[in-house]
């Protein structure tokens, strides 16, 4: 089983740490979230991220943790790559909501396997979606002809 940690600017972490827990009640031993705050330096946030992982990596069934950040290059992306060995711990950036629930839902498979099953889940779940007809309904240029008056 692999722990997943989630360091992302306030409120993001947190806020999909809870629509994971949404989904997946059991989840929150497993799953834990550093909201990045403005005020404070990155080596304040580094260490809160510390004590996460090591608290998520002595969870008795936590083999791996898999390390979610949101933007690269950015504070929450740079305090995560001092946290990462690339054994026990791995780093993907750009997460979204789709990554976190297929990494939620695959947390039991091995940590390489579960990297590019966040991958998968964070492409797949991008797409452009088509404008559509309200539900049960033609689509209609024009709610009236010109020549129909209304009194």
């Amino acid at each position: 089983m692999n722990g997943i940690l989630i360091i992302a600017h306030a409120p993001l972490a947190n806020a999909l740490r809870q629509c994971a827990l949404h989904v997946f009640p059991d989840c929150g031993p497993l799953v834990a979230a550093i909201d990045v705050q403005p005020n404070l330096s990155p080596d304040e946030t580094l260490g809160a991220a510390r004590i996460a992982l090591d608290q998520l990596t002595h969870v008795p069934q936590v083999k791996g943790v898999l390390i979610l950040t949101d933007i690269f290059g950015a504070t929450p992306s740079n305090v995560a790559q001092k946290l990462v060995d690339g054994t026990r711990t791995r780093l993907i950036t750009g997460v979204n909501l789709p990554m976190l629930l297929r990494t939620v839902s695959y947390r039991h498979e091995p940590l390489e396997t579960l990297v590019s099953r966040a991958m998968v889940g964070g492409t797949q779940g991008v797409m452009q979606v088509a404008p559509a007809a309200p539900q049960n309904q033609t689509r209609r240029n024009h709610d009236q002809d010109e020549r129909d008056h209304q009194q």
